[in-house]
C-alpha cells in the first residue's frame, strides 16, 4: 500500500534536494551515507531527467557532480518493478556514456555512485540499506587487484574496482527500530518525514527549517497540501482494489488449478492430479490477484490524484510530472471529470 510518508517524501525531495540554495541539505545526506565530506557543485540535466517516450527505463530525480568530478544519481521509486535493478545498471551505464565527449581518452569516464530510495519490498534480505560494488579478487591467490603506483596518483583511487560504479539501494519500508547513527537518523526521516529536534545527522536541521509550512511558497504550500488531501481517496482506493483482486485472483486461480490438475491426473494419476493442481492453482491464484489488485489501485490512485489536483488549479503539466498520467488521460478527466472512487 502507499503510504502517506512516501508521498510526502516525493514532494520534500524535489523541493529540498534539486535546488542550489540547499545543496547543504543534499550535501549532509550523502555525507552521512557515503561516510566521507561531499560537496556538491552543480545539478546536471540528464537525457534521463527528461520526458522521452523512447528511454523510459531511465527516468532519475536527481543527478548532481561533486567537488570531485564525479557523479551522483539520486532517485526515490514508489511503485514495484520486478525489474528495478536492470534499471539501476542502465541508468549508470547510459550516465558514462553522456558524460563523455567522442574522441576523449577512457581516464576520462566518471565515477559514478547510485542511490536508490526504495518504498517497496526490493529484492530478499533483512537489512535496509546495501552497498554494491565491484571487487576483482584472484581466483588462486584470493587477493584484491590495486591499481598502479602511477594510475592511484592519477586517479586518487587505490582498487581497480573504485574506478566502477558504486550502488546504494535504501529499502525505506524495511527500516522499523529505532533511530541509533546519524544514517538510522535519515532512513527514518524519508519513512516518516519528521525531524526529531535532536537529529544530528549533517543536513537534518537545514531540512527541518526548509519544511516549515511558513518558509513555503504560496505555489509549494498548495502542492504540498493537495497530496495530502489526495491520500485519503488513495489509502481507500488502493486497498479496496487489493482485496477485489485477490479474491477475483483466487477464485480463477482454484479453477484452473482443478482443470489442470484432472489433465495430469489423466497421465499420473487422478488423485495426485488434482492435488497438484490445486496446490498451483492457489499460488497463481495469489500471484495474479495480487498483479491484478495493485494495477487496479495504482490506476485509480493516479486518477483521483489528478482529479483532486484539476480541482485544486494546478497545471495539466504538473499533474502529468506528480502522477505519471499522460497529457491526453489528465485532459479527459479536465472535460469529463468524475467523482473520486
Amino acid at each position: 500500500m502507499i503510504k502517506e510518508s512516501l508521498i510526502r517524501f516525493d514532494w520534500a525531495a524535489k523541493r529540498l534536494l534539486r535546488q542550489k540554495a540547499n545543496f547543504v541539505v543534499l550535501e549532509g545526506f550523502l555525507s552521512t551515507l557515503l561516510n566521507e565530506k561531499i560537496k556538491i557543485v552543480r545539478m546536471l540535466e540528464s537525457e534521463a531527467n527528461k520526458e522521452n517516450p523512447n528511454d523510459k527505463f531511465n527516468r532519475v530525480d536527481m543527478l548532481a557532480e561533486n567537488s570531485r568530478g564525479e557523479l551522483v544519481i539520486i532517485e526515490v521509486q514508489n511503485n514495484r518493478e520486478l525489474d528495478y535493478f536492470h534499471r539501476i545498471l542502465y541508468g549508470t551505464s547510459k550516465a558514462i556514456t553522456e558524460y563523455i565527449v567522442e574522441g576523449e581518452l577512457f581516464r576520462k569516464v566518471r565515477k559514478i555512485f547510485s542511490i536508490s530510495i526504495v518504498y517497496f519490498d526490493l529484492g530478499q534480505g533483512n537489512d535496509y540499506v546495501y552497498h554494491g560494488r565491484t571487487e576483482f579478487k584472484g581466483m588462486h591467490c584470493n587477493d584484491v587487484l590495486r591499481l598502479s603506483a602511477s594510475q592511484q596518483k592519477q586517479f586518487m583511487y587505490q582498487e581497480v574496482g573504485d574506478l566502477f560504479p558504486e550502488y546504494y539501494i535504501l529499502r525505506v519500508e524495511e527500516f522499523n527500530q529505532k533511530a541509533v547513527t546519524q544514517l538510522d537518523e535519515w532512513i527514518s526521516f524519508l519513512k516518516t518525514n519528521k525531524i526529531p529536534e535532536n537529529a544530528t545527522a549533517p543536513g537534518l536541521a537545514e531540512a527541518r527549517e526548509r519544511l516549515k509550512r511558513d518558509k513555503m511558497s504560496k505555489d509549494e504550500l498548495r502542492a504540498y497540501e493537495t497530496h495530502l488531501e489526495a491520500l485519503r481517496y488513495q489509502k481507500s482506493v488502493i486497498s479496496t482494489g487489493l482485496i477485489e483482486g485477490r479474491e477475483e485472483g483466487l477464485k480463477e486461480g482454484f479453477q484452473e488449478g482443478r482443470e489442470k490438475g484432472l489433465q495430469e491426473g489423466l497421465q499420473e494419476g487422478l488423485q495426485e492430479g488434482l492435488k497438484e493442481g490445486r496446490e498451483e492453482g492457489l499460488q497463481e491464484g495469489l500471484k495474479e490477484g495480487l498483479e491484478r489488485g495493485e494495477a487496479i489501485g495504482e490506476e485509480k490512485k493516479a486518477l483521483n490524484i489528478a482529479l483532486k489536483m484539476l480541482q485544486n488549479g494546478v497545471p495539466i503539466e504538473g499533474i502529468c510530472e506528480y502522477t505519471g498520467l499522460s497529457y491526453q488521460q489528465v485532459e479527459a478527466l479536465k472535460v469529463s471529470p468524475r467523482q473520486p472512487l
